[in-house]
Formats: C-alpha cells, sequence, structure tokens
C-alpha cells in the first residue's frame, strides 16, 4: 500500500539553491484552522527577515505550505495589531495594565458567580492545540453556560456517525490507490494544498478525477471531468446514481449483510422519478448512468465530500446519501475507496484533563443561532461573556441580530489580537498571543500526526497566551480557579491509545505518527453497537426560494486568509461576488451604477464579476471580510439549523442583485 511518504511530491529543502542566504533557525507547527496542519520550518535571511516553509522532512507537509502560511508573518507584525489590553469608556478605548484588566475580570465574575449560567463562555476554533482547550476546563470549572453546534462542518460529523458509527478516514494517501475520486465539492485551488497535491500524483498514475459542485472552484488543473449541478441538491444526485447501480446490477449481498434499514432505504429510492431527481439537480438524465459507473467500475473509487455541501437545511442527507452511493457500490472497507471528511483534530489526544471532576449540568446555546439563543436565555439571562478564539458576530449567521444580542450583554471581554466585529463591541479587550509566539501541541483533521508546537518569538508588547491570561484570573478568584500547568497539560493529552510518545521525545522529533489504521471500516466492521452500517430513513424535498429573491449565495472560502482572520489592511470594499454570464439577475441591474447584494434581512454593497462555468442561480461571496469595513457577508444569511449536528445552513440563504 502506498505510504504517506509518497503522498505529496517533495518540492525541495527551501534552504537550498534557489534560496540564497536562507538558514532555518526553528522548527514548529501551523495552528490555523485548516486541515493540513502543516510541519513549518522558520527560515532566517541574511536581511534578519524571518520566512515560513514546509517541512522537506515530514511526510505529509513534504516540503510545500499554502498561503495562508506563509503570509502568517504579517499578521504577527500588522500595524493594527492590539498589544496591549483596551478598557471602554464610552466611545472610547484606553489602555490599562494587565493588573487593573485582570482585576476588574475578577470583580465581575465574582459578583455573577452566584449564578454561573449567567456568563457565557464562547470558544471558538480560530487557533488549534491542547492549550487553548484550558479555557474550557476554565469555565466548565465555573459552571458556566456554554457553547455547543457548530459553524463548520457537524452536520456531515453528524451524518457520518449515524452511518458508520464513528467518525474515521482512509490515510489521505490510500487515494493514490484508489482508480477513480469523486471529489464532491472540494474546492482544491484553495482548502486543502495536500490533497491537491495528492489528488494531482494520483491523475500522474492514472486515476480519473470526476468534480462535482456548482462550479467556481478552481479544480480545472485537478479534474478530468466535471458535472455541473444546481447548488444543494447532492442527495438527489447520488440517490438517483443509487437507484440505477440498484436497478442495473442490484446490490451485493456480501455488502447487504453488513447494513441495517436497507429495505426501508431501497423504498425511498425507488419512489423516486430519474426524470424528477435530474430535474432538481438540473443534469441531464445520462448523468445518473455515468455516475453509476464511475462509482461501479473495476478498481476502487474514493470520494472526497466537501464541508460546503452539508451547510445546507437538508446538509447531513446530502452526506448520508453520497456515503450510501460509495458502500453499496463496493466502495467502502476497501484500499483506494473510502469516503473523506472532516475528522476530530484532537481525536488522537486524551483530553479528559478538561472535564472537571464533577461534570455538573450546564446551560447550552447554539452556535449557529447564538443571536436569538442569548437574547432568548432567561433564568438567568446571559450577564458576561467571554470569547477567545472566535469573531462569531461576524462569523455567525444573522450577523445583525448577533451584534444586537452581543452588545445587550452587561459585561463583554474578548480575547483577540486585533479589532473585529467582535472586540470592538467588547467592554475589555485582551490582547493574545499568536501563533509562533506560544508552546502547544496539535493534531489534524486532516492527517494522522500529532505535532509539538515550538515558540519561535516572543508576543509584541503585552500581548499574553489564552493560557497566561486564564491562570492569572484564575488565581485572583475566590475560591481560586486553578488550572494545570502547561507542562500538565501536554503530558495529560499524550496519554493517549493512539499514541506512544513521551513529551520529551516530542519535544525532540517535533511529531508523531498515530497507530490509526489506513484503510476505515476494513472488512465492512462498522462502529454502531450492531457491528452495521445505517441507512438513512428519510428524503426530504428543497423548500422553495423566498419570493423575490431567487439565486443562493454560497459564501464560500478564500485562498489568502483563513474565515475572518483577514488583516484590516487587505480589506477591498465594495467587496467582489461573482454570477455567471448567464445568471438571470444580470438582466435587472446596471453594472455602471451602484449594485446591491440584497436578502430578507439586509442589502451589501458589491462589485459584480463574471466567472465561467459557475450555475446560473448562485451568486458566490468570499467570506470572512468584516462589517465595520463595509463587508460582511452572514448579515444576509438567517439563523437557522442543519437537519442534523447543530450546524449552521449557510448555503440555504437566498439573493437576488439589485441597483436600489
Amino acid at each position: 500500500m502506498a505510504g504517506a511518504l509518497s503522498s505529496c511530491p517533495k518540492k525541495g529543502d527551501p534552504c537550498s539553491e534557489g534560496s540564497p542566504g536562507l538558514r532555518k533557525v526553528a522548527s514548529t507547527s501551523c495552528t490555523l484552522d485548516c486541515p493540513d496542519t502543516c510541519s513549518l520550518l522558520i527560515l532566517e535571511g541574511d536581511d534578519g527577515k524571518l520566512r515560513l516553509a514546509g517541512d522537506p522532512d515530514h511526510p505529509f507537509t513534504a516540503g510545500f505550505t499554502c498561503r495562508k502560511s506563509k503570509g502568517f508573518l504579517r499578521r504577527l507584525s500588522s500595524p493594527n495589531r492590539i498589544t496591549k489590553p483596551l478598557l471602554r469608556r464610552g466611545k472610547v478605548w484606553k489602555p490599562v495594565t494587565w493588573e487593573t484588566a485582570l482585576n476588574l475580570c475578577a470583580e465581575k465574575i465574582q459578583h455573577y458567580r452566584s449564578e454561573p449560567a449567567s456568563i457565557l463562555h464562547y470558544h471558538g476554533e480560530a487557533a488549534k492545540g491542547v492549550l487553548h482547550q484550558a479555557a474550557r476546563l476554565f469555565f466548565a470549572l465555573l459552571g458556566s453556560t456554554e457553547v455547543r453546534g457548530s459553524l463548520c462542518d457537524a452536520a456531515g460529523y453528524v451524518a457520518c456517525m449515524a452511518d458508520f458509527g464513528s467518525r474515521k478516514n482512509h490515510d489521505i494517501s490510500d487515494l493514490l490507490n484508489a482508480r477513480r475520486i469523486v471529489n464532491w465539492g472540494k474546492d482544491l485551488s484553495r482548502s486543502s494544498v495536500h490533497t491537491a497535491g495528492i489528488v494531482a500524483e494520483a491523475r500522474r498514475r492514472g486515476a480519473r478525477v470526476l468534480t462535482i459542485s456548482p462550479g467556481g472552484d478552481g479544480n480545472e488543473p485537478y479534474t478530468d471531468a466535471f458535472l455541473r449541478i444546481r447548488p444543494g441538491m447532492d442527495r438527489f444526485l447520488a440517490a438517483g446514481a443509487i437507484k440505477v447501480i440498484e436497478e442495473r446490477s442490484g446490490v451485493h449481498e456480501n455488502i447487504l449483510m453488513h447494513t441495517h434499514g436497507w429495505d426501508k432505504f431501497l423504498e425511498i429510492v425507488r419512489k423516486q422519478s430519474i426524470e424528477k431527481l435530474a430535474s432538481l439537480c438540473d443534469i441531464p438524465v445520462q448523468a445518473f448512468e455515468e455516475i453509476s459507473d464511475f462509482y461501479s467500475d473495476a478498481g476502487p473509487t474514493a470520494t472526497l465530500i466537501a464541508a460546503g455541501l452539508q451547510r445546507y437545511l437538508y446538509g447531513g442527507e446530502n452526506v448520508r446519501y453520497i456515503n450510501a452511493l460509495a458502500l453499496i457500490s463496493g466502495n467502502i472497507g476497501c484500499p483506494g475507496g473510502g469516503t473523506y471528511f472532516h475528522l476530530h483534530s484532537k481525536r488522537n489526544l486524551n483530553l479528559n484533563w478538561t472535564r472537571p471532576p464533577e461534570r455538573k449540568p450546564r446551560r447550552k446555546l447554539l452556535m449557529p443561532t447564538i443571536g436569538r439563543d442569548i437574547l432568548n436565555a432567561a433564568d438567568p439571562p446571559v450577564r458576561m461573556i467571554w470569547v477567545n478564539a472566535s469573531n462569531f458576530v461576524n462569523q455567525a449567521p444573522e450577523s445583525g441580530l448577533t451584534a444586537k444580542a452581543f452588545e445587550a450583554i452587561e459585561f463583554k471581554v474578548v480575547v483577540d489580537a486585533f479589532m473585529t466585529d467582535t472586540a470592538e463591541r467588547a467592554d475589555l479587550l485582551l490582547p493574545c498571543a499568536l501563533m509562533l509566539e506560544q508552546e502547544d501541541i496539535v493534531g489534524s483533521y486532516l492527517h494522522s500526526f500529532v505535532h509539538f508546537v515550538e515558540r519561535v518569538q516572543s508576543p509584541p508588547g503585552e500581548s499574553r497566551s489564552d493560557y497566561w491570561i486564564l491562570s492569572e484570573l484564575g488565581k485572583r478568584l475566590d475560591p481560586p480557579v486553578n488550572l494545570p500547568s502547561p507542562e500538565e497539560c501536554f503530558r495529560a493529552s499524550l496519554q493517549s491509545s493512539s499514541l506512544s510518545i513521551s513529551l520529551e521525545e516530542l519535544r525532540a522529533r517535533r511529531y508523531v505518527r498515530s497507530n490509526e489504521p489506513p484503510v476505515a471500516y476494513e472488512g465492512l466492521r462498522f462502529d454502531h453497537p450492531d457491528g452495521k452500517y445505517h441507512f438513512p430513513t428519510l428524503l426530504h424535498e428543497e423548500a422553495p426560494a423566498p419570493e423575490g429573491f431567487p439565486y443562493r449565495l454560497l459564501t464560500l472560502i478564500r485562498r489568502e486568509a483563513v474565515h475572518s482572520q483577514i488583516l484590516p489592511e487587505d480589506h477591498v470594499s465594495p467587496p467582489g461576488v461573482w454570477v455567471a454570464s448567464d445568471h438571470p439577475g444580470l438582466r435587472d441591474v446596471d453594472l455602471d451604477r451602484e449594485v446591491f447584494l440584497a436578502s430578507p434581512l439586509e442589502r451589501i454593497q458589491v462589485k459584480v464579476n463574471i466567472l465561467d462555468g459557475l450555475h446560473p442561480e448562485v451568486v458566490i461571496y468570499r467570506r470572512g471580510d468584516w462589517m465595520k469595513l463595509g463587508c460582511g457577508a452572514n448579515r444576509l444569511i438567517p439563523a437557522g439549523l442543519t437537519d442534523m449536528g447543530g450546524c449552521a445552513p449557510f448555503y440555504s440563504a437566498y439573493v437576488r442583485l439589485a441597483n436600489e
């Protein structure tokens, strides 16, 4: 079986020829919210400036990294970075000492502590690493309200749990054993440079790649065939392919004996009209035959499931029907097959230390509906909020309502390095250390390696790590909230059945591979109590678009930044949107005048760009830019919940283009 060493083409030693004057000064790991979790070299040039490069000796990173990592040094030294604690006095921010800031926080927590549920802890994923989990322990010990659900991938994650009984992938290098790869919606030009590298290598070895998406994904260099579908209709496309396979050749009994719920599932599929499914997907009927052949021909077919296709109202169903297609065509549990979706980045680490000895029930508010949930919270209402690793006012749907809810809270603390849409509404802003400025241990939600994160430089000014802030705050409380030391957190995290390494060894080696098997569910052994694969029991119809707003808004990822981690100086206003040349809404607007992107909630001035190959009913907006700078697409997106997992259905929003 192909190993991870061959998974990505080596890019060479970044300190060698072509890079004169560069010398390695440190090795560390990326901790951005990105699946690749690259092993990094810190290089210094003759000019004294630092540069980031992928580690050529790392089996997965293989000597290259993405624009997001390479550009992070600009973030560290940005003139807009906050490096002192700031306290709001009316409409003015005043610098204060850490002593003043921490004493004020302690005073407020003591005041609200008799009703701990009145304190809300909002912990995001803007920075990965086990030491960031100390914040969860701190507020669990207080008994505060916490958040649950997800703004990212929970619908797909829970869908896979419902199907397989657990969340596992093949080793990503096993794509090299595939005869065919179906890229179901993943933007390989922006989302994971190493997955793109593996797919490119698989094609060089003879694998064929089929891309299924509404377009606009930059996958042309990574695909052999492309099927453009109406956005959000993925479950119907998979159901049609399943119907064709079942009617044409049936499903092998050796597969069905390892499943639960086949008869009910088959009844659902057989009721579907191929013509209706084709109409829903906006594809020719013969496309179902072609997809069926792609999955059923000799040799294994692997499926990449993008996070985007589960960001619809029925996102969980989208994922479940794709998993079912892979299963019934014989592509689960075998080398070169499998379906790939986000894993849990901390799955190979032991985080039991983040749970207090006495696990008491805590109130939970949902991340996708956080604005509504804060306003509706009672007995007690939310009176204090602590936000770390998140710009949720910007990132949550229905940002206008979320901002209103946040502003209504009596005392608001935000830990951040920039004056984001969330930070600017706080009462107290605490400056935090960023990547390269703190030690940690980090896993990946794509590959099987766990990395030690070396501190490369000190944080600027008075910036401090999240751990330091809470550790110092805890000492000021009565009774105190004491956190384990960083060393204790690290050692406890490595006491995992997936690892066999000491902290000293990890520091010396810099990374270790977990003992995850290279093939998931080999032999069709699944992790439900009955040991079987479970089929979905429903197939929901799609709700119509709201009157007057006929076009689907897709807020897709950026190549140069992770979510809202965009430097203020890099913002472009008005923001750009992309539509097809045959987009019907172009007939209704004059592009020489101001153009607005409007939803039933709000509108934003935009610059319209034409993108060939995009489905005509789609409007693409590259997400993450800030409301305070005239942007922020989440203002247009209503808050809601996906069919499973408590995820945000970002892509179930509808819009129109208008001059007024």
